[in-house]
């Protein structure tokens, strides 16, 4: 019998070929990396001199006393701190608190109404619009001017008019328990025509099928507005309450000009005290002045955090 053959399986070429493909992919998401770092090379150094450099340098100064020109020259670490618990301090962080409400509630409220009001206006709302939002455009210099005219204790505005009137004249930025409230008045005049403009573009976002369903099932002005416009207003409110209260608590411009703090420091808020520890009065406690520097900074990421916490859960994102 013939002994059987057997076959070798056929085999091809030895393959060519380059290196591995692991190498490879290595090397191209090594490029890829160093030219993402080139695009952001820019961006990162930017952030880092205006940002972390200043955060750094202020959490520095803060534990350190300085000498007659503000340069650093003992470390006292957690001691200008521990003077924020004094009742002068104390003080300072209660009127920062009301002057953060007076400023924020009337605006926010404020600029709702108007929206809400001028929605029902069927002829000349873009003029209204455009007329309540022209405060945005003034400086707060210019706009604290004005009002020293309206307030100034002499020869003021609305002191003549009450005198007119027949009615006693106020202490505007002369009393202790009004001069706060003059300055929140000044603010919310300022910050109105921005909260308009949020709001009303945020009612222009509105499909107006919602609207007319809501009306054929009978909802009609201000139960329309309450249960329609105001919820779906959600988004720009949350954001609007946020840059809100943001802006309150960095208010300088309008107390430097208004009532430079006083009276008896009854307007001096978290960052007045801060320009008046490190600037004002040819003082340069550049340390005292950088912890209440990150105090502020607590304040501020406190207050958004629970904003984001508490206020976005009820906002409806259509």
């Amino acid at each position: 019998m013939p002994e059987p053959t057997h076959t070798r399986p056929e085999t091809g070429p030895p393959e060519r070929g380059g290196p591995p493909a692991r190498p490879r992919r290595s090397r191209e998401r090594s490029r890829e990396a160093r030219l993402a770092w080139a695009f952001l090379a820019p961006s990162v150094l930017v952030f880092a001199v205006f940002l972390v450099y200043p955060l750094g340098r202020t959490v520095y100064l803060s534990m350190h006393g300085n000498d007659i020109i503000g340069e650093p020259n003992r470390f006292v670490g957690l001691s200008h701190f521990a003077e924020m618990a004094s009742p002068a301090y104390v003080q300072v962080l209660v009127t920062t608190l009301l002057f953060t409400l007076g400023v924020v509630v009337p605006g926010v409220v404020g600029a709702l109404a108007v929206v809400l009001l001028l929605e029902g206006v069927i002829r000349g709302q873009k003029f209204f619009r455009g007329a309540f939002a022209l405060p945005f455009a003034f400086s707060v210099a210019s706009a604290s001017v004005v009002f020293v005219v309206f307030f100034s204790p002499g020869n003021s505005v609305l002191n003549g008019i009450l005198y007119r009137l027949g009615l006693d004249q106020v202490p505007w930025l002369t009393s202790q328990e009004i001069a706060l409230w003059s300055v929140c008045i000044t603010t919310v005049w300022m910050n109105l025509g921005y909260g308009v403009l949020v709001l009303a573009a945020g009612i222009g976002s509105i499909p107006r099928e919602i609207n007319e369903a809501a009306r054929i099932d009978g909802a009609t002005g201000p139960r329309l507005a309450w249960n329609v416009t105001v919820p779906l207003l959600g988004p720009q409110l949350f954001f609007l309450i946020v840059i809100s209260t943001i802006n309150a608590l960095q208010s300088f411009g309008q107390i430097h000009i208004l009532t430079l703090g006083g009276p008896v420091g009854s307007t001096t808020t978290l960052v007045y005290s801060v320009y008046q520890d490190a600037f004002a009065f040819g003082t340069s406690d550049f340390g005292r002045a950088s912890a209440q520097a990150l105090v502020l900074l607590v304040v501020v990421l406190v207050c958004t955090a629970i904003q984001f916490g508490v206020i976005e859960r009820k906002v409806h994102y259509s």
